[in-house]
């Protein structure tokens, strides 16, 4: 009699502890998968932000050409230059910079210092004078090294 209570007690105690690794090893597996599934939010959330500043900085530049562009192909380089030019110039050469920064927070140096000669090229050709201008060429001149550069890094960046 007193076999079968300690057998009992035995088989309790075993099955008690095996139950109670059966539930450990079950709570880390889920908090292995919950932990996996966040790290996965958070990289894809990093990399929506990430194409966000580069669509941004892309857009700034493309806007910054745009307003060298216009200046530079105007008849009278001085007239082209009015008030409201010289504030939208101003206010784009602000943003890019400003997203230049940006791109150093989110993205490797390489990426950065990309994105710095081509935030450099884009501010020389925004406020070049004609002198310049006619000793260097064309602004696109200027511009497509450091922005082909810039987009190859951008490539490798997001694989």
């Amino acid at each position: 009699m007193q076999t079968q209570v300690w057998g009992s007690l035995l088989g309790v105690v075993l099955g008690g502890g095996l139950s109670y690794l059966a539930q450990l090893t079950t709570a880390r597996q889920v908090s292995r998968a919950e932990d996996a599934r966040h790290a996965a939010q958070l990289a894809e959330a990093r990399r929506a932000e990430q194409l966000a500043v580069v669509r941004e900085f892309i857009g700034l530049a493309q806007e910054g050409i745009f307003l060298a562009s216009a200046r530079a192909s105007a008849p009278d380089w001085e007239a082209a230059g009015t008030p409201e030019w010289r504030a939208a110039a101003r206010s784009v050469n602000e943003r890019i910079w400003a997203c230049e920064r940006m791109i150093k927070v989110l993205f490797t140096q390489e990426l950065f210092e990309r994105a710095w000669a081509y935030a450099s090229a884009v501010d020389h050709v925004l406020w070049r004078q004609p002198d310049e201008a006619a000793a260097e060429g064309p602004l696109w001149d200027c511009l497509t090294g450091p922005e082909t550069e810039f987009l190859e890094a951008v490539r490798t960046e997001f694989g």
